[in-house]
């Protein structure tokens, strides 16, 4: 089968299409063949050197949908045929992948596979994001940053259904049309905006509720200054590059919350994982909830969806097609 392998971390040019032995599913494990792959920022952090492979050759991929080909010994929760989606589980830029069968979540009857590999991995970590940080009121000013991605396009839908006052910086005006029609409240384009001084004009004294930042290094100090009392820095990607350590007496003034959280903890039991897929999945196929897939290619151009990524050239969500 045909693959995506890196055998050194760098730039986009280290992907390489290439044949990769056929899997076998063990004990536990679950044959896919994909039908579609979901391209994240992780992976392009992973494939960069901020958060190395452990070895390689390396696939890249943390997210994909597909249709069950075979299972190993003792696997209950899917059986042959089934169309599943699935995230969390590294290698997905392949024509086919062995996965812990615990992984595997049902499509929707009438759902797409596009649509299944667009939703798991910003959908579910959304979700965590917004229901599993603390308890969010209507009314609460909240701050999503790189509204127009497809992580960002999530969140403000989310947060918008929950009645939450929903700030958002981007960086082009076509962007912010994006971020709006999603619901945020207030847009700042931060190439011609300072963030912190629209943010704290706009709240005075209260400040934010809550941050949601992807970007890292670049946000990060000044994210800190817009919180509120007891507001929280959910800081969950590193997008700019990692935030440097931190003195804790920097969270001492107004008693701030900072949470460096993943998704593998807040679905980390069968039960979890299915109550934040099935919830995510039911409000896409719905409509309640819209995805904007900005870019589609095929599998062996995921060197360039990489490099759009990087760029800042994409909207939406970026799939890749075997």
């Amino acid at each position: 089968m045909k693959s995506i392998k890196a055998h050194k971390t760098g730039g986009p040019e280290v992907l390489v299409y290439e044949d990769s032995e056929e899997p076998t599913p063990g004990p536990g494990e679950a044959l896919v063949d994909i039908k579609a792959i979901g391209v994240n920022y992780t992976d392009v952090a992973s494939r960069k050197g901020t958060n190395p492979p452990a070895s390689f050759p390396w696939i890249p991929g943390r997210e994909a949908a597909g249709v069950v080909t075979a299972v190993g010994d003792g696997v209950s929760e899917v059986t042959v045929g089934d169309r599943v989606a699935y995230a969390m589980h590294t290698g997905t830029y392949a024509e086919r992948q062995t996965v812990p069968s615990w992984l595997l979540v049902r499509l929707p009857e009438q759902m797409s596979f596009d649509t299944g590999a667009a939703t798991m991995l910003q959908g579910m970590t959304s979700h965590f994001l917004v229901f599993g940080i603390t308890r969010l009121n209507p009314g609460d000013a909240v701050l999503v940053h790189a509204g127009a991605g497809g992580m960002g396009l999530m969140l403000i839908q989310m947060l918008h259904r929950l009645g939450t006052r929903v700030f958002t910086t981007v960086s082009t005006d076509a962007k912010a049309e994006l971020a709006k029609n999603a619901g945020a409240d207030t847009v700042i384009n931060y190439t011609q905006q300072d963030f912190e001084d629209e943010v704290n004009k706009a709240t005075g004294d209260d400040g934010l509720r809550i941050i949601f930042d992807a970007v890292g290094l670049t946000t990060f100090a000044k994210g800190l200054n817009c919180l509120g009392r007891r507001g929280y820095m959910a800081l969950y990607g590193a997008a700019s590059g990692p935030v440097p350590p931190i003195d804790s007496g920097a969270l001492r003034n107004r008693s701030l919350f900072l949470t460096r959280p993943n998704l593998g903890d807040y679905a980390s039991t069968r039960d979890e994982l299915l109550q934040r897929a099935d919830e995510v999945l039911d409000w896409v196929q719905s409509g309640e909830l819209k995805l904007h897939i900005g870019l589609t290619l095929p599998l062996s151009q995921a060197a360039e969806a990489h490099r759009q990524l990087e760029g800042r050239e994409t909207t939406g969500k970026i799939l890749l097609m075997p």
